[in-house]
């Protein structure tokens, strides 16, 4: 069983630098500094390194092996490398800048880079491992690109949009044992490494002809997605079709031989009659192809490197415990025998798509990195059933939090947890919407029971973007998209279906009442908790709409009735005039856990004794009718 990629990642940082005894003096980590932020001028969205990566500098860089600036890497009190994951990060890598530092490990896997491959790498003469996965970087890389690297270990380039044939200068690399290029476009051959303990994974490109005897020994599904790829470990590579003028050729030269034979032939086998040699050769191989199609079938395929691997057999024998069973099928959480927890979905609905589309579709949401975003691990694809992985979130879901029994010393959720929550699912949504631009409803089931929480509290959205992949009668009848007004007066959902899916969550969030229609099937608006709460808010006093459980204060009173108008406009009836997401996003951003002692806008929100009044909704310009 594989290491984590975290794990894998110090260990192998930890051997590459053993042997080496590093000192650096004040000056060393001082110039280091200066170039880390020169580095920094050639990147874009660097907000997370703004705190750190400024003057005046740090006296030193390294406090033995913890970083004083964010995503250093440090051993033994020296910098050794940088760690630049899931920052936004865009830019160009300014290769010039990091030639002056003493770099050993550089990645900047899962950003938002683009363009081509890094001018000038080789320059980092010192590097033992390169990790660009999970970018947009494109384009051709020069045959020449790792020319005198002699260091180099691991190479990292999975989910990119290279194109062009396998630089020839990685044959050229001696202690190259991790070589992954995974989901680009690359095509041609694959190079002859001879590399000894080569770990490689080329699947999903374009690449073709003979695997190399010497990467025969490798895992299939680190060779699938290449139509013209053959030999170990796929299929036997056909036999080369030969033009009509070389098979006559060949005919002619052998009837001879063919004429003087067949006497003979005839003349030893008619008193019995034997098979062909060839013919068992024959029937070996034409019931061993549906096996090997069975076993690329009954195989778990990763779509993430920073997680364990392990096999289907291994997933069988791990201790399982039942977590439910939900409109799209059962859920197990499984604890391998490392002590890892995953949850495994298991769907028999997902037949909307063939093979190849179910894949890529999987292996795009498998590039999906967000704070707010369950992870998908891997997926086990059969026609009749399928199997999603995912991490395993510990703290359960929202549902059970707002809706569950709790023990009597148990709180319920205060108004500043729910706001945070609500803000990290307003965030996770945004980046769903800006990273799946081409799907009609990214999440198409946002509801309380698929917003799991953390230990911190943090929301982690799930069962998002798979709309696309479910039978759409099965779609229709469970999903809360297809709840939605348009969906049940025009037949169709828009890419403000989620909007409103938004805004009942809020509903539901700040008055602790569940939306009592998601848990009928069919077709049909989960209206009757956004009902409700309109007529309160007309007729009664708005303050009898929040949850008694969320312990309000006076000071945040205000900033609950902001995000009570935030639901309503999300729940507008009419499409026209329901808040896009974008706009949704940026009110719920506003939204603070106190009000301010200036605020003007609470004193227009507030009736006299300090409880909402209905006046003060209508007067503020919305409304929440049927359309």
């Amino acid at each position: 069983m594989s290491l984590p990629r975290s794990s894998c990642y110090f260990l192998s940082l930890i051997c590459i630098l053993s042997s080496l005894y590093i000192t650096p003096s004040l000056s060393d980590d001082t110039s280091y500094a200066k170039s880390l932020i020169k580095f920094k001028q050639s990147l874009t969205n660097t907000t997370m390194l703004d705190n750190d990566w400024k003057e005046p500098l740090v006296q030193n860089l390294c406090t033995s092996n913890k970083p004083n600036w964010i995503g250093c890497l440090c051993l033994n009190g020296s910098f050794v490398g940088l760690r630049l994951e899931n920052m936004g990060l865009g830019g160009v890598i300014d290769v010039e800048s990091l030639s002056e530092l003493p770099l050993f490990s550089l990645s900047v896997m899962h950003n938002h880079f683009s363009g081509p491959f890094p001018k000038d790498i080789n320059k980092l003469g010192k590097l033992r491992s390169l990790y660009l996965e999970n970018n947009s970087f494109s384009g051709e890389i020069h045959d020449d690109a790792f020319n005198g690297m002699k260091a180099m270990r691991k190479v990292v380039l999975g989910y990119n949009l290279f194109t062009g044939k396998i630089p020839m200068s990685l044959l050229k690399l001696p202690k190259l044992v991790d070589l992954e290029v995974q989901n680009n476009q690359f095509e041609g051959r694959i190079p002859d490494f001879w590399q000894g303990n080569l770990t490689v994974n080329f699947s999903y490109n374009k690449l073709e002809g003979a695997i190399p005897d010497h990467l025969s020994n490798q895992n299939a599904s680190f060779f699938f997605g290449n139509n013209n790829l053959c030999g170990k470990p796929l299929q036997p590579c056909k036999p080369k079709k030969y033009s009509i003028s070389k098979i006559a050729f060949i005919v002619a030269a052998v009837v001879g031989i063919a004429l003087a034979a067949f006497i003979i032939l005839f003349l030893i086998c008619r008193k019995r009659e034997k098979p062909l040699k060839y013919k068992k050769s024959i029937d070996k191989y034409q019931t061993e192809e549906p096996n090997y199609k069975n076993n690329e079938y009954g195989k778990l395929y990763f779509v993430r490197n920073d997680r364990e691997r392990f096999d289907l057999e291994e997933l069988l024998r791990a201790s399982a415990e039942v977590l439910g069973s939900g409109s799209f099928g059962s859920s197990y959480k499984a604890v391998l025998f490392s002590g890892q927890a995953y949850v495994v979905r298991r769907f028999r609905q997902m037949s909307n798509v063939g093979k190849e589309d179910f894949y890529e579709h999987m292996r795009r949401l498998g590039r999906l990195s967000h704070p707010n975003l369950l992870p998908l691990v891997g997926f086990y694809y059969r026609k009749e059933e399928k199997l999603l992985i995912t991490d395993y979130v510990e703290n359960g879901s929202l549902a059970s939090h707002l809706h569950g029994k709790r023990s009597p010393n148990q709180p319920g959720l205060d108004w500043p947890t729910r706001l945070r929550i609500i803000k990290g699912v307003a965030k996770g949504l945004a980046y769903l919407y800006k990273e799946l631009p081409t799907i009609t409803v990214p999440h198409g089931h946002l509801k309380s029971s698929n917003v799991l929480l953390n230990k911190k509290y943090e929301p982690i959205l799930s069962d998002y973007a798979l709309i696309p992949v479910i039978n759409k009668d099965h779609a229709q009848q469970f999903t809360v998209a297809y709840k939605s007004p348009e969906s049940t007066k025009n037949d169709h959902v828009t890419r403000k279906t989620d909007v409103w899916s938004l805004g009942i969550l809020i509903l539901e969030l700040l008055t602790g009442r569940f939306p009592a229609n998601y848990l009928k099937q069919g077709r049909g608006p989960s209206s009757d908790l956004a009902t409700w709460v309109n007529s309160v808010v007309r007729e009664e006093w708005t303050g009898e709409v929040f949850d008694k459980d969320m312990n309000m204060g006076r000071h945040g009173e205000g900033q609950m009735l902001r995000l009570l108008k935030i639901g309503m406009c999300c729940c507008e009836w009419d499409i026209q005039k329901r808040w896009d997401l974008r706009e949704a996003v940026e009110k719920i951003e506003e939204l603070k856990e106190r009000d301010s002692d200036d605020d003007d806008d609470y004193s227009s929100y507030v009736s006299e004794g300090d409880l909402y009044s209905s006046r003060a909704m209508t007067d503020e310009g919305f409304s929440f009718s049927k359309a």
